[in-house]
């Protein structure tokens, strides 16, 4: 399994530098999971960065995989992984979400530099 996080996606949606990066894990939607959080996330930047319309059109882009919901376990899990690690609130949801579904995260986000269950890209 897979996971892209928020600013994978922006980087694959904006075709920055390492978009090519995310082609594999994005293409694969079966193996593909996506964190409420990450669909907050991008909704928010692209709806400030463009307008609604581009903001719905990316999210829909976002559904074809599996959405995974914020459950109790993985809030709870994600507490621990914050205190733990030091990581700010989405990005221990994103790495209990990950953690849960054995999937991997593809990031550019120097916050999971090192940390578990990454493949981390430098920008």
């Amino acid at each position: 399994m897979n996971l892209v996080d928020s600013s994978g996606w922006l980087e694959y949606f904006a075709d920055g530098p390492n978009a090519e990066k995310y082609v594999e894990p994005l293409n694969a939607l079966e193996d593909l999971i996506v964190p409420t959080i990450c669909l907050y996330e991008i909704f928010k930047v692209v709806l400030r960065e463009r307008d609604e319309d581009s903001a719905i059109q990316a999210i829909a882009i976002m559904k074809q995989a599996k959405i995974i919901e914020l459950s109790q376990d993985i809030a709870l899990q994600a507490a621990k992984i914050s205190l733990d690690l030091k990581l700010p609130m989405a990005d221990s949801i994103i790495l209990a979400t990950a953690a849960k579904y054995e999937a991997i995260v593809w990031t550019q986000d120097a916050d999971f530099k090192g940390k578990p269950f990454v493949k981390y890209f430098t920008k």
